[in-house]
């Protein structure tokens, strides 16, 4: 039988509500007509929530795993409780719903879920390895899309976890080429790290000397893998939360006419306040952290009179999948980093 697109029909509590902001869902693999079922091979944990869950029990895989399960085991999704984030996952189409027959897809075709882990039925019978430098876990498990679920085949040029680990931020760089304009100068808040470096290297592809990217990074490590990259045109070390410590640095690299474009990609709380104040008057900032509170950002802007448009890091828009891909693609010093850090 043929259910709800959005997949209210699987929420458990509370009634009446989308499976995202639900807090159980109904995991059951039975399938209806309009939904498809997935054999999970990889969980890739929002790196928001894998930090939180570190933070709580410790770089140990065991505890990190027991945690995972037991989200899953609640909710019936991968919904960190805390952040509110999920993630994406990898898997094998395992069968499709018959009012779906029609899609460009098959039994056996590995792909990737471009939504959230956070609205995702997904039902786990073992975590087999957790890989706690990628925010990754090798399962044995089994999920389900809806009907309004988007996807990617997985390319044949690229490793699953490389193709994981681009396509769980591929909103981020197609927002940021989406919102670069010519002579912008753009602050990327968490420049060192997957979206951050996507987001400058899609800047830059798209405008090229056209925009100013400046990089803002904490650790030494992110600073030298954003040097790297080369394509910043200014990199600042400082902490994200510290706001008017990196107001006073953008506005000396700006002589105080600030940034025309933020985009915040850091997997901290506390840094709505410096996103803001590195804006200039009327211009945008965009919130790709899920680490984000929307309060604080609102209202802050509010208190220090900050008229400036705030955008939320919507994980999907228009092309992301290929826009991300292609980026890595084309950029061998990106690519090569990427492969590095997250094709083991």
């Amino acid at each position: 039988m043929r259910k709800c697109k959005f997949g209210t029909h699987r929420v458990i509590e509370p009634a009446g509500v989308l499976p995202q902001p639900a807090w159980k869902v109904d995991n059951n693999p039975e399938i209806a007509d309009n939904e498809i079922l997935v054999d999970v091979i990889r969980l890739n944990i929002d790196s928001a929530s894998f930090r939180q869950i570190i933070e709580e029990v410790g770089r140990d895989e065991e505890k990190v795993a027991e945690k995972v399960l037991k989200i899953v085991s609640d909710r019936g999704k991968m919904h960190n409780p805390v952040t509110g984030s999920g993630g994406m996952l990898i898997g094998r189409i395992a069968k499709i719903g018959s009012a779906l027959s029609d899609r460009d897809l098959k039994e056996g075709d590995k792909i990737a879920t471009l939504v959230s882990l956070s609205l995702t039925p997904l039902k786990i019978e073992k975590i087999n390895r957790v890989i706690l430098d990628q925010d990754q876990l090798e399962v044995t498990a089994k999920a389900i899309i809806f009907e309004s679920g988007i996807y990617a085949k997985i390319p044949e040029d690229m490793t699953e976890t490389l193709a994981l680990s681009i396509l769980d931020v591929a909103g981020a760089p197609a927002q940021a080429e989406r919102l670069a304009k010519k002579g912008d100068t753009v602050l990327i808040i968490g420049a060192g790290g997957k979206s951050g470096l996507l987001c400058t290297a899609a800047a830059k592809k798209k405008l090229g000397s056209d925009v100013r990217i400046i990089g803002l990074v904490n650790s030494e490590k992110a600073f030298e893998t954003a040097k790297r990259l080369g394509m910043a045109d200014d990199l600042i070390r400082a902490n994200a939360k510290d706001a008017v410590g990196v107001y006073n640095e953008v506005s000396r690299l700006t002589d105080g006419k600030m940034a025309d474009l933020v985009i915040n990609c850091v997997n901290v709380p506390d840094t709505e306040m410096s996103s803001v104040l590195a804006c200039r008057d009327r211009g945008k900032v965009y919130f790709f952290s899920m680490a984000t509170s929307f309060t604080k950002a609102a209202l802050g802007a509010e208190g220090v009179g900050y008229d400036i448009e705030m955008i939320i890091g919507n994980g999907y828009c228009k092309d992301h999948a290929e826009i991300s891909l292609e980026t890595v693609r084309s950029i061998p010093v990106l690519k090569s980093i990427f492969e590095e850090r997250f094709s083991k």
